[in-house]
C-alpha cells in the first residue's frame, strides 16, 4: 500500500510536535501523502504544506471535527476541505470557543476529588491557539503523578462515568458532515471502534452519517485491533463506504502508531483516495 498517513495531529491542537516537525517526522518515515487534521482547528495547514512542498510530500487539507450524536462524542474527520470556506471556519471557531468551558467543566471535576491547579496545568500543556483538550488534562496529569501516561490517564480520570469527565455538546452530526462536503471535503468516521457502540446503535451511526454525504470510514487506525479492522472493513464493503487509515499521530511516546506505521487494508477495500492523483 502506498505510505499514505491521513490523521494526525501538531500542536495547533493536542500534538506534540510543530506542524513543520511533524511533517519532517513522516517524511523521515517514509510518509508520501499526509494529511494534517487537528481537532477542530485549520490553523496548521500553511506550515505544514510549506514543510511538505520541502520535503516532497502531498499534504492533504484535513480537520477532525468534534460531533455530539445521540448523547456521545463522534469524531468526523474532513479530508480535501477547503480550509477557507466560511462555514466550515465559523463553525470551526464556535467549537473551540467551547472547549474552554469544558476545560473549566473538567478542572471542576477533577477538584471534587482533591486534583487542584489542573486548569493552568493543563494550558500550560497548550500550544499557542489555546485549544485545549482532554490530553492537555492528561499530561499535567501525568506529570503530577496520578498517572504513568496519558492513555491509562484517559482510563482513570477522562472518560465517560470517570471523575474527570464533563459532558459537554460539540457539532452536530449534520452541520460537520455539511461544512466538510460543501467545502469539496470527504466526510469520514474516525476511529469506529472506539465508540463502542452497540450493532443497532452503530448501524444508526453509519446510515445517518451515508444519508447526510458521509463517504468513508477509518477501517486502519491506531485504537482499532485487526479484528476491529476486518469488521469495520465489512461495513465499508456493505454500505459502499470508502476506507481511510491514520495512525491519528499526537507525538513520540503517547500513540499506538506511528507516522507511516500503518497495516494494509483488508481485500476489497476501495481507499478514500482511490480517485486521488498521488506519487508513490
Amino acid at each position: 500500500m502506498l505510505n499514505i498517513d491521513l490523521h494526525c495531529h501538531s500542536t495547533i491542537s493536542d500534538g506534540l510536535l510543530t506542524p513543520t516537525l511533524l511533517v519532517d517526522r513522516a517524511a523521515k518515515r517514509g510518509v508520501k501523502t499526509l494529511a494534517l487534521t487537528d481537532h477542530d482547528d485549520v490553523a496548521g495547514l500553511d506550515e505544514a504544506r510549506i514543510a511538505a512542498d520541502a520535503q516532497n510530500i502531498t499534504l492533504i487539507n484535513g480537520v477532525e471535527i468534534s460531533v455530539s450524536w445521540r448523547g456521545r462524542t463522534i469524531h468526523i474527520v474532513g479530508l480535501n476541505i477547503d480550509p477557507e470556506y466560511t462555514p466550515l471556519t465559523e463553525g470551526l471557531k464556535t467549537i473551540r470557543d467551547g472547549r474552554a468551558q469544558r476545560a473549566q467543566n473538567i478542572a471542576d471535576e477533577l477538584e471534587k476529588i482533591g486534583i487542584k491547579g489542573s486548569l493552568e496545568g493543563a494550558y500550560k500543556h497548550v500550544g499557542e491557539r489555546r485549544l485545549i483538550g482532554r490530553t492537555h488534562f492528561a499530561r499535567f496529569l501525568v506529570e503530577q503523578g496520578y498517572a504513568k501516561n496519558v492513555k491509562s490517564v484517559f482510563k482513570k480520570y477522562l472518560i465517560k462515568g470517570k471523575p474527570g469527565y464533563a459532558p459537554h455538546d460539540w457539532a452536530a452530526l449534520n452541520d460537520a458532515v455539511s461544512w466538510i462536503c460543501d467545502s469539496g471535503g470527504k466526510a469520514v468516521i474516525a476511529h469506529p471502534a472506539r465508540y463502542n457502540l452497540g450493532k443497532n446503535v452503530l448501524d444508526d451511526l453509519l446510515h445517518e452519517f451515508r444519508d447526510l454525504g458521509g463517504t468513508a470510514i477509518e477501517v486502519i487506525t491506531a485504537s482499532h485491533t485487526p479484528e476491529q479492522a476486518l469488521h469495520f472493513a465489512q461495513h465499508a464493503k456493505d454500505m459502499n463506504f470508502l476506507a481511510s487509515c491514520g495512525s491519528d499521530f499526537h507525538g513520540p511516546g503517547e500513540s499506538f502508531f506511528d507516522l507511516g506505521q500503518l497495516p494494509d487494508f483488508p481485500a476489497g477495500c476501495i481507499p478514500v483516495w482511490h480517485d486521488w492523483k498521488l506519487v508513490a
